[in-house]
């Protein structure tokens, strides 16, 4: 009697190949792309020991930190800093913002924009702590 002969048979990867190509093209569509968000990125300068050497002699300090915003030594809330942005005249006049490095974003940027809003744009950023 004649024995046939097997041939070895490697087993079927083409199942296999097809779901690795599905599970790579899931995650290719389902991968979320982060996009820089450039209108909000803010790089605020760290603070070196010392003053800066050239004091003008006129300037408005505004000191913004978690819990309250003060603008040249007295606290108010942002709408009453609005009246004290509106009084100054001199629209060049050097104005230094000091932010603590723990405050959100968002409350930097209704600064910001208040103090866009009334053409104050010779702003020194500054952060504290």
């Amino acid at each position: 009697m004649k024995r046939r002969s097997r041939e070895l048979s490697a087993p079927d990867i083409t199942p296999l190949i097809d779901v690795v190509f599905l599970l790579l093209i899931f995650f290719m569509v389902s991968t979320v792309f982060k996009k820089d968000e450039v209108a909000l990125l803010l790089n605020l300068p760290k603070m070196a020991h010392g003053e800066s050497k050239v004091q003008p002699k006129t300037k408005m300090t505004i000191e913004l930190s978690i819990e309250e915003l003060a603008v040249d030594g007295k606290k108010l809330a942002i709408e009453d800093a609005k009246g004290a942005f509106a009084a100054v005249k001199d629209k060049t006049m050097p104005i230094e913002v000091r932010i603590d490095k723990e405050v959100k974003y968002d409350r930097v940027v209704s600064l910001l924009d208040a103090l866009k809003e009334y053409e104050l744009t010779n702003l020194s950023l500054i952060t504290d702590k």
